[in-house]
């Protein structure tokens, strides 16, 4: 739930005022809605009543949905979408581990390309990543550097208290800016691509709405909290990375801290791709095993695509926020509240169709407005 989109929350609040705050409360409530709604695909009631778990991955939930049409091709399109979306994500750690290295050491006669390669070599360790153990720890290690970053940059904020002024906030608003605060905040919350895994390998299932409820509620109060203090700090000076608004003895710190949390974000989404693409070749090749070799040369493979395209796509930026807004979308509201209706339209009342219908209209806007904000940034950097 706390990914590199929260430092630009401030920058977000900066062009969608008061409103900025509402988005971010709305956000978290659409999201752990979704969420919810995501892995109540999962279950079906047996004949006592009880629910069961008859399904295990957000592949199995598209394939019974789109069963009339030509075999898979639901688990099909869902597997594509996760995939692009997650090796995204990983392409942007390793440009963003490139940026930190070349601010962080200004004064080393090396590109940010290179930086990025080195970037690289510490993360080659991944292609030995076999179970989600491991992962969840380097994920531990990343949620505690992230709350550093928060605290320092909260407490530097909170000694500058004393110019902190409301009329900073904008009350007139650009349309195009504020869909780019939309995107900020909603894409900062984002994680329904992950869930059918974490509920499937809790201890205890039954518990996972009440944790779902609490992580953004806290998430949704940190967010808030941190935005907040960071924008009535610096107001219009603002930075689209709050981080480079602090001072030359924060900064390179926390910049360093910044890249230890992208080195340790990796994993997640690296693991998550290379197993779909795994289940997949498996499937296709009616094996019951997985190969070692087979898991080695995938992960190989996606490690060595990630970074020639972090090195060799030019305006990478745009094209993720078009891909984001595609498979990002897709994944956190338009398929949960669709796979819904269509798996539930029978138990579910009124209200409960409502909430579905609304929530995949208002993503389907999100995800509209996103992509024609990055085609048209596209086609002005290409003239």
């Amino acid at each position: 739930l706390q990914g590199i989109f929260v430092l630009g929350l401030p920058y977000a609040l900066l062009h969608s005022g008061y409103s900025g705050l509402l988005l971010i409360v709305l956000a978290a409530a659409l999201c752990c809605y979704t969420g919810k709604i995501l892995i109540a695909c999962l279950y079906e009631e047996n004949e006592d009543g009880q629910q069961m778990r008859v399904r295990d991955t957000y592949e199995d939930i598209a394939n019974v949905c789109c069963k009339k049409l030509p075999p898979s091709l639901g688990g099909i399109v869902v597997n594509v979408t996760q995939v692009v979306e997650l090796i995204m994500t990983c392409i942007l750690y390793l440009v963003v581990s490139g940026n930190l290295l070349s601010h962080s050491f200004p004064y080393v006669p090396v590109t940010e390309k290179t930086w990025s390669v080195i970037a690289f070599v510490t993360l080659l360790p991944c292609i030995f990543i076999r179970t989600l153990k491991i992962v969840s720890k380097l994920s531990q290690l990343c949620s505690l550097v992230h709350f550093v970053i928060i605290l320092v940059v909260i407490t530097y904020c909170l000694t500058q208290m004393h110019q902190w002024s409301w009329a900073k906030f904008r009350l007139s608003l650009e349309f195009e800016d504020f869909l780019v605060s939309i995107g900020v905040i909603i894409f900062s919350y984002t994680s329904q691509i992950f869930l059918p895994t974490l509920e499937g390998n809790m201890k205890n299932p039954e518990e996972f709405r009440c944790m779902l409820n609490w992580t953004h509620f806290f998430a949704c109060v940190l967010k808030t909290t941190f935005a907040l203090t960071a924008f009535l700090t610096w107001g219009e000076k603002t930075k689209e990375v709050i981080t480079d608004n602090l001072p030359s003895f924060l900064e390179t710190p926390v910049n360093l801290c910044l890249l230890t949390k992208a080195l340790l974000s990796y994993p997640l989404p690296f693991f998550a791709a290379t197993e779909i693409v795994c289940s997949c070749i498996s499937k296709g090749s009616h094996s019951n095993s997985r190969s070692p070799l087979l898991a080695l040369t995938v992960r190989g493979s996606f490690l060595l695509l990630t970074l020639l395209m972090a090195m060799f796509t030019p305006h990478f930026a745009l094209l993720m926020g078009l891909s984001g807004s595609v498979t990002g979308a897709a994944m956190t509201f338009l398929l949960p509240s669709l796979f819904h209706l269509k798996l539930k339209w029978k138990k579910l009342t009124f209200l409960e169709k409502c909430a579905d219908v609304s929530v995949f209209i208002l993503g389907f806007l999100c995800s509209l407005a996103g992509i024609v904000c990055s085609i048209k940034g596209l086609l002005e950097v290409f003239g």
